[in-house]
């Protein structure tokens, strides 16, 4: 667990959107409007975010702050307790259910065990929550919180149209997103989502993970989904519900379906082998379920 947060940028981002980067763990987002500041996500613990707001120069009392979960993954709202004494949390409704599932405490009680980093972290939700989609009105700038769900069913993307500008957190990655579960259905979700972010035709895209920057991200994850499409229809049924580790198969390994797969350390390489390997299995199960049906 990194415990250090730079203040970052890149050429192209307007210069209201600062990049919050915990390492290579995640990247959280705060926007500068005129009527109040947005802080997209609160990284992975309280201490790391306390971090970004002083670095920011963020105290109570200051400039209004609006704060946004975009989804409850460990990274995204763990650093929720940091913002007792600021503004109200915003979170889709969805994420309500996944925060009163036991699989929360579970994780928490996880990694607690392990680092002493988040012996601190309290699960504290959004307080104000919204279904379908939602728009910030800032003034200058208009956050548009879009329900993209597919990685998790609570996911909200965000788009500024003012400057073109897409923060799509987890629902665009490099080299891929990874779907919610094995399901079909969440599989279609996330393949839907990835053509409404594409529709928006913004100029300018920076996800959470990947460190990507240009729109051509999220055609290359339409193009990695479609390839899984293509490929597994071309294996014949009875293999596909034979095998046990797909990605042996031939032409399904992650190198093969991946059209641009960027240098890679061990430990990257395996996290988003896990990831192939889970969008895998949900496009053989819709492929099961397709031929069944016919």
């Amino acid at each position: 667990m990194t415990d250090t947060v730079e203040i970052t940028s890149f050429e192209g981002l307007d210069p209201r959107i600062s990049i919050l980067r915990a390492g290579s763990e995640v990247d959280a987002m705060f926007v500068r409007t005129q009527r109040f500041d947005v802080l997209i996500d609160t990284l992975g613990t309280p201490a790391l975010c306390r971090q970004a707001l002083e670095k920011l120069c963020v105290t109570p009392g200051g400039k209004p702050l609006v704060i946004l979960n975009s989804h409850m993954d460990w990274d995204h709202f763990w650093g929720n307790a940091a913002l007792r004494a600021f503004g109200p949390i915003i979170g889709h409704v969805k994420t309500q259910e996944r925060l009163a599932h036991p699989a929360a405490r579970a994780k928490l009680a996880e990694k607690s065990g392990q680092e002493s980093c988040f012996h601190e972290v309290e699960l504290i939700g959004p307080s104000i929550t919204f279904s379908g989609d939602m728009k910030l009105h800032g003034g200058d700038l208009t956050l548009h919180l879009l329900h993209t769900p597919g990685h998790t069913p609570d996911h909200v993307a965000v788009y500024i149209p003012e400057i073109s500008t897409l923060l799509p957190v987890d629902a665009v990655e490099d080299p891929m997103p990874c779907v919610w579960s094995k399901d079909p259905d969440a599989l279609f979700e996330l393949r839907r989502s990835l053509r409404q972010l594409r529709d928006l035709r913004a100029l300018v895209v920076a996800p959470a993970h990947g460190r990507t920057k240009t729109p051509e991200a999220i055609e290359r994850n339409i193009a990695y989904f479609d390839a899984l499409e293509r490929r597994v229809a071309g294996i014949d049924r009875k293999t596909l519900q034979e095998t046990t580790a797909p990605e042996t198969i031939p032409s399904l390994a992650m190198e093969d379906c991946v059209p641009v797969l960027r240098v890679m350390d061990d430990g990257e390489t395996a996290f988003y082998r896990d990831f192939h390997q889970r969008n895998l299995i949900a496009t053989i199960r819709e492929r099961l379920r397709q031929t069944e049906v016919a």
